[in-house]
């Protein structure tokens, strides 16, 4: 039997998990500082060559090794994230880097190849069948979801891999929590990724060969990354400005709110570095009843520091998982926030994305044809499945003594191996 790899490439994390010829699955592991994880952040670094024989040649690194030479070079260098919530985007067919037009799915393809060769320890890939996930739905308000699918086939292609299967991603969480089970069992699976939500109901049957029929899926295209945003946009984009007012011809005028929007989303933020932006930022703040706040933003996002204050905001996030307060703390140069975030605040600025999610289970039961009361377990994955909020969506439709998660971060990608031996 040939090896087989589950590919889970997030919005925010991919993991590959690989099954040998015993049966056996597992993680393949990647290198963090002292030690090893299982997850390799999606992202790109470009820089283009200052000196010596390699003069302008444009260079690259991706996952953690991205992040170290974007942090010690941010102003000359160009962080690429969230390339997942692109794909269903028909507007977006290149990006310019450095001067070079680059198509989405080469990014992803660049991308791939470095998500292989990071791994640690790992036999070679290259001839191992790859089984790849996909959202339900994926991101986007007008998401074309067979662009987006066709943009991904071709990503993996481009990475060397001229045949990949594509699965959901919840149901391949499903095949590894039914390892678990001892009966059949109705089964509705929670996938929570950075950029989307997808719930799959799927009926395990046990036996030497598991008999798994899916009954019915929904998705949605909100998950950890929308959290963040109203975190930002409540605490910290009110101390830059908005909801400002300036003056034009004795008239006040409020500070455009588009401002914000990109400033609160980590992956569109390096676009606000553009010069008509930041000159439309400057005229403003020239006419501001409160100037420096802007000025402050200005600073912020010439200075691209947006990735040390998206890291304080999930570690705000977090601490609201495990207790009812917590403290976002960020500075920059004279630019401080240290404010006390209350979990039920927080509840109340999500409230919007969790009737988002509260419909999604709806229509994935009602695709199903079948009443809460006939769900027999719930498996939740993904990091926004520890916000005790999105949790309580479960519990009080399902009972809590129904609904268990765990593997946050690998278990999509270990289904996704399964599935494939399997087929």
């Amino acid at each position: 039997m040939h090896d087989v790899i589950g590919i889970d490439f997030g919005t925010t994390n991919s993991v590959i998990a690989l099954r040998q010829a015993d049966g056996q699955v597992a993680s393949i592991r990647y290198a963090a500082g002292q030690g090893v994880v299982d997850t390799f952040r999606s992202v790109l670094c470009f820089w283009a060559e200052e000196s010596g024989a390699n003069r302008g040649r444009l260079e690259h690194a991706a996952g953690p090794n991205a992040i170290e030479a974007y942090l010690d070079d941010p102003l000359g260098s160009r962080l690429i994230m969230s390339m997942k919530s692109y794909l269903a985007s028909r507007s977006f067919v290149e990006t310019r880097v450095f001067n070079r037009p680059f198509a989405l799915e080469d990014l992803i393809s660049t991308f791939l190849r470095s998500l292989v060769a990071g791994a640690v320890g790992a036999p070679s890939l290259g001839s191992a069948r790859v089984i790849a996930g996909r959202p339900v739905r994926f991101v986007g308000e007008t998401a074309d979801d067979s662009l987006a699918e066709r943009r991904l086939r071709a990503a993996f292609n481009g990475a060397g891999w001229s045949d990949v299967d594509l699965a959901l991603e919840p149901e391949a969480a499903g095949h590894r929590f039914a390892s678990t089970l001892e009966g059949a069992a109705n089964v509705l699976v929670g996938d929570f990724g950075g950029g989307t939500s997808d719930f799959s109901i799927l009926r395990f049957e046990p036996g030497a060969r598991r008999r798994v029929v899916p009954l019915g899926h929904a998705g949605v295209g909100i998950a950890g990354d929308a959290f963040d945003f109203r975190i930002i946009d409540n605490v910290v984009s009110p101390k830059l400005g908005k909801g400002g007012t300036y003056k034009v011809m004795d008239t006040a005028l409020p500070v455009p709110p588009a401002f914000f929007t990109s400033f609160a989303r980590w992956h569109q933020l390096s676009l606000m570095r553009a010069p008509k932006t930041l000159r439309e930022i400057n005229e403003v703040a020239r006419l501001a009843a409160e100037p420096e706040r802007l000025r402050h933003l200005i600073r912020l996002v010439e200075d691209e520091v947006g990735y040390a204050l998206y890291q304080s905001v999930s570690a705000a996030k977090a601490g609201l998982s495990k207790t009812d307060s917590t403290v976002l703390q960020f500075t920059h140069r004279d630019f401080a926030v240290e404010e006390r975030i209350e979990r039920a605040d927080f509840e109340r600025w999500i409230a919007p994305e969790l009737a988002q999610l509260s419909a999604a289970i709806d229509r994935a039961l009602t695709d199903a044809k079948l009443a809460p009361g006939q769900v027999d377990r719930v498996f939740l994955t993904g990091g926004t499945s520890l916000v005790p909020a999105v949790r309580r969506l479960f519990d009080d439709r399902f009972g809590a003594e129904r609904v268990t998660g765990g593997g946050e971060f690998v278990s999509v990608a270990e289904g996704l191996a399964l599935i494939g031996a399997a087929a």
